[in-house]
C-alpha cells in the first residue's frame, strides 16, 4: 500500500487533530452559554485633604482644595464600569425594578459631587445619565441608570467624597439577566498575561510537532519535484485593455500572475476605459457568434457607459486621482470651487489663485478616458469645455474661453504638463510622482492618498472595475486572473500600486458592499 507511509500518516494525523479541535470549539460555543458581565474597578483613590485619615500622605493644595474647610478629609475616586463580557448589554437586561440599574457604594464616605465621562466613540451614552433615567446619590450611595453597553464599552465615574479615608471599600451592586456584576482588574505595565489558554497551548504544541515532523520527512525525502502552481491557475493568452491610469497596476498584476502560473501570457494593451469597453464588447460579440468566450478583460475607471448589457462588472479597487501642474506654477492647493472656475474659464491666469502671472493651459484626456469621466462626474459635476488647441499651448479657436487640448493617454498628459509652463492636468498619483517637472495639487487641503480614504472627503476618486463579456467558463484564464486580482495575492500588488482593494475589510465599505 503506497499511501501507507510516514508522510501520509503524519498528514492524516494532523487533519484528524484539526477536525477534532474544530468539533471541540463548535461544541464549546453551542453548549457553553456566552455570559453577560459588567466589571468594575477603582482606578484612582487619592486624598485631596489634609486629614490624617488619608494615611498621613503629604500633599500641597491650592485654590478650592485649600479654601473650603469641609474638604479637609476629601478624597477623589475614579471608578471604571465596563462591559467585559462576550455579548452586548441592553437596558432591559438590568433586573432592578427601580429606575436605576446599578448601585455604587462608597463605604464610610459621603458623596459630595460626581462627574461621568465616556470614550469619544461612545458620546451617545451621556443621554442616559439624567435624573429622569435614575441618576442620583444619597449619602455614600450612587444610583446609576440602566445604561446599554456594547461589548468592550465603558464609562467612568469621578466622585468627590468626604468623611472616610483612602482605601475604604468601593463596590458596585446590581443584577444582569443571564449575567453578573463583579470586580475586575486592569493590566499594569508589569503584567504579562498568557498569550494562549492551556488547551490552546496544548493544541498548538501538537500541531507544531505534526507540522515539523511532516516538514522533516519531506526534506529528508528530497524529491526533486517542482512546486505545483497555485490553485486556480489557468494557461493561455489573455488581453487586458481599458484604463491607461490603471495600466501600471495591470502590467504588474500580469507579471505577477505569469510568474505564479507558468503557461499563462497576459498582454496589457491600454487604450482608455471607454475604448476598452468597446473593444471587449466587439470581441465578445464575435466570439459569441461561434459559441465561444473572448479572452479579454477591460479595466474601467468607474462603471461602463450605458448600452453594453452583455458586460459583467467585477469591483477591483478604489482608485484615487490627482490634479497635476507644471513646477513653474507655485500653487499647491486649490479649493473645489476654484477648480470648477478654472475649467469653466472664469479663472484663466494663475495669479488669480495666488500663483505666478502665467496663463492656465488645460491638458486633458480624450473622450475614451475613464479618468476624464471621473473628473467630470466627481469633481466638476459637468463636462469639460471643448477642445480648443492642438499643441496645448495656443488657441486654434479664437472664440474659445480657455486653452484646452486632448491627449490619448495618461503618460502623454504627464509629459505635456511637465513641459509646458502653466499647464494643469490629471493622473493617478503613482505615475504622477514618477514624472519630473510637475507636482500634485491638493483639493481643499486634502491630498490624493489611499491611506486616508476611509476618513477623507477627497472628491477625485472612483471604483476601478474589471469587465468580462458575460460569464466566462469557470476554468478560463479570464476568471482565474480576476480571482487572482480581487481575492488572491494580486490584492497586495493592487495596494502596492496605489489602489485600495475592494475585498479588503475597509475596501468593502468604500466599494459600497458590491
Amino acid at each position: 500500500m503506497e499511501w501507507l507511509n510516514a508522510e501520509n500518516l503524519v498528514a492524516v494525523g494532523t487533519a484528524v487533530l484539526g477536525l477534532a479541535a474544530s468539533v471541540a470549539v463548535v461544541w464549546y460555543e453551542r453548549r457553553v452559554p456566552r455570559r453577560k458581565r459588567i466589571g468594575f474597578r477603582v482606578q484612582m483613590d487619592t486624598p485631596i485633604g489634609s486629614d490624617a485619615r488619608n494615611g498621613g500622605r503629604p500633599n500641597v493644595r491650592f485654590g478650592l482644595f485649600d479654601e473650603f474647610s469641609d474638604l479637609s478629609d476629601a478624597t477623589l475616586v475614579l471608578l471604571r464600569i465596563e462591559n467585559d463580557g462576550s455579548v452586548g448589554i441592553a437596558g432591559e437586561d438590568y433586573t432592578s425594578r427601580e429606575r436605576h440599574g446599578l448601585t455604587a457604594v462608597f463605604a464610610d464616605r459621603t458623596i459630595r459631587g460626581i462627574a461621568v465621562t465616556q470614550p469619544l466613540d461612545a458620546v451617545h451614552l451621556m443621554e442616559h445619565f439624567t435624573p429622569v433615567a435614575g441618576l442620583r446619590h444619597d449619602g455614600g450611595t450612587l444610583y446609576l441608570p440602566k445604561v446599554p453597553l456594547n461589548k468592550g464599552q465603558h464609562f467612568k465615574v469621578l466622585a468627590l467624597l468626604t468623611g472616610g479615608g483612602v482605601g475604604c471599600d468601593v463596590r458596585v451592586i446590581g443584577g444582569i439577566r443571564d449575567g453578573e456584576v463583579k470586580p475586575n482588574r486592569g493590566m499594569t505595565a508589569d503584567d504579562k498575561p498568557p498569550l494562549f489558554s492551556r488547551p490552546a497551548r496544548l493544541i498548538t504544541v501538537l500541531f507544531t510537532a505534526c507540522v515539523i515532523t511532516l516538514a522533516s520527512i519531506i526534506v529528508i525525502r528530497n524529491d526533486d519535484v517542482p512546486p505545483p502552481p497555485p490553485i486556480g491557475c489557468a494557461k493561455g493568452t489573455l488581453t487586458v485593455t481599458g484604463s491607461t491610469a490603471f495600466a501600471p497596476a495591470a502590467e504588474k498584476l500580469g507579471e505577477s500572475y505569469e510568474k505564479a502560473c507558468p503557461g499563462s501570457d497576459i498582454k496589457v494593451e491600454p487604450h482608455g476605459s471607454t475604448a476598452g469597453i468597446r473593444a471587449l464588447d466587439t470581441a465578445g460579440a464575435e466570439a459569441a457568434s461561434s459559441g465561444g468566450s473572448p479572452s479579454v478583460i477591460a479595466f474601467s475607471d468607474g462603471r461602463k457607459p450605458n448600452g453594453y448589457p452583455e458586460l459583467r462588472e467585477n469591483p477591483v479597487a478604489v482608485s484615487v486621482f490627482t490634479l497635476v501642474v507644471n513646477d513653474r506654477v507655485t500653487v499647491r492647493d486649490l479649493s473645489l470651487d476654484e477648480v470648477r472656475k478654472i475649467y469653466r474659464g472664469e479663472i484663466r491666469n494663475w495669479q488669480d489663485v495666488d500663483g505666478p502671472n502665467m496663463p492656465i493651459l488645460l491638458v486633458s484626456r480624450d473622450a475614451n478616458s475613464g479618468t476624464r469621466e471621473v473628473f467630470q462626474r466627481q469633481v466638476l459635476e459637468s463636462n469639460e469645455p471643448a477642445n480648443s488647441s492642438r499643441d496645448c499651448r495656443t488657441k486654434d479657436d479664437t472664440n474659445a474661453t480657455v486653452i484646452r487640448c486632448e491627449l490619448d493617454s495618461t503618460a502623454q498628459v504627464l509629459s505635456t504638463v511637465a513641459r509646458l509652463s502653466g499647464a494643469i492636468g490629471y493622473s493617478e498619483p503613482r505615475s504622477a510622482a514618477a514624472t519630473k517637472g510637475r507636482h500634485s495639487l491638493s483639493i481643499d487641503g486634502q491630498t490624493a492618498s489611499i491611506e486616508t480614504l476611509g476618513t477623507s472627503d477627497y472628491p477625485y476618486r472612483e471604483i476601478e472595475y474589471a469587465y468580462t463579456y458575460g460569464r466566462p467558463p469557470a476554468d478560463s484564464l479570464s476568471v482565474s486572473f480576476i480571482n487572482y486580482v480581487t481575492r488572491g495575492a494580486g490584492q497586495d500588488v493592487v495596494r502596492d500600486q496605489g489602489h485600495f482593494p475592494c475585498l479588503s475589510p475597509e475596501g468593502l465599505r468604500l466599494c459600497g458592499g458590491r
